[in-house]
């Protein structure tokens, strides 16, 4: 028989204490003032064993938003899982960048490629009603969590499988946003923390990380509208290379975009 303190305290010898009561909370379905103000319930064995089990998961190096299946984005819950990148902070600002590139357009299409959790376009259909968004993805079980997403948060969405533009067929873009592929094969940051976990052909692409990249540039201008825009999120040493690759590519107007620490984390470009 344990306690939620005692159950509390054991997991954080273990792992950090936030983490712990995200972990407890998520078990028995309450939040942190709750577990505050019954620190002396009894566990029910189920309970314990269940917050046991996500505790040795997470010691082991487990992602916590795998643990809890979800992961908040642009202030929203989305359903996530191994299947998926988990998203991160960094990619809302490719978010923002979208939406003032289409700002003042009436009923833009856009084009994610390469959608995952569809965390960018289940954002943009939502923040853009009038916005006709197409989420593609090489995985069908990514896909199945985009489109999970886009039903439970009430996102019009269109979702298909397609490797880059593959099966888009002659159809073309006010805007294609991208978070590809873009850390170099044999990096060691991908033997480390959640990259571990994450899905490979989601994190790494080629021994510079720009294979994808390039791939996505060879065919853009042929599916983007006439001043369409192109943006990508890339790494934090890429700006030089990616403002290269696009000019090259025949972009004008390239844009490279700062997140919160200063780093150039999006570039882009108009057809």
């Amino acid at each position: 028989m344990s306690t939620v303190a005692a159950a509390l305290a054991r997991a954080r010898q273990s792992i950090p204490a936030a983490e712990a009561r995200l972990l407890l909370g998520a078990v028995l379905g309450r939040n942190h003032a709750w577990l505050e103000a019954h620190r002396d319930d009894v566990l029910e064995a189920e309970a314990a064993q269940r917050f046991a089990a996500l505790a040795d998961r997470r010691a082991a190096g487990e992602p916590v938003a795998y643990l809890l299946g979800r992961r908040e984005f642009y202030g929203r819950d989305l359903a996530v899982s191994p299947a998926v990148l988990i998203p991160r902070p960094e990619t809302e600002l490719l978010v923002e960048v979208a939406l003032a590139a289409v700002a003042g357009r009436a009923n833009p299409r856009i084009l994610d490629l390469g959608t995952g959790s569809g965390c960018i376009a289940v954002t943009l259909a939502l923040e853009l009603p009038g916005a006709e968004v197409t989420a593609v993805d090489i995985s069908a079980a990514a896909l199945a969590v985009a489109r999970s997403n886009a039903e439970r948060l009430g996102a019009g969405l269109r979702c298909l499988q397609s490797e880059w533009f593959a099966a888009l067929g002659g159809e073309r873009f006010d805007l294609i946003v991208s978070n590809p592929p873009y850390i170099a094969e044999g990096d060691r940051h991908l033997a480390e923390g959640d990259l571990r976990f994450e899905p490979p052909i989601a994190l790494a692409c080629g021994r510079d990380g720009l294979d994808a990249i390039r791939h996505i540039l060879a065919s853009a201008a042929d599916h983007l509208e006439p001043g369409g825009m192109l943006h990508f999120e890339h790494g934090y040493d890429q700006a030089i290379a990616m403002a290269e690759l696009l000019m090259d590519a025949g972009f004008t107007d390239i844009e490279q975009h700062h997140d919160l620490a200063g780093i150039v984390r999006v570039s882009g470009g108009r057809r």
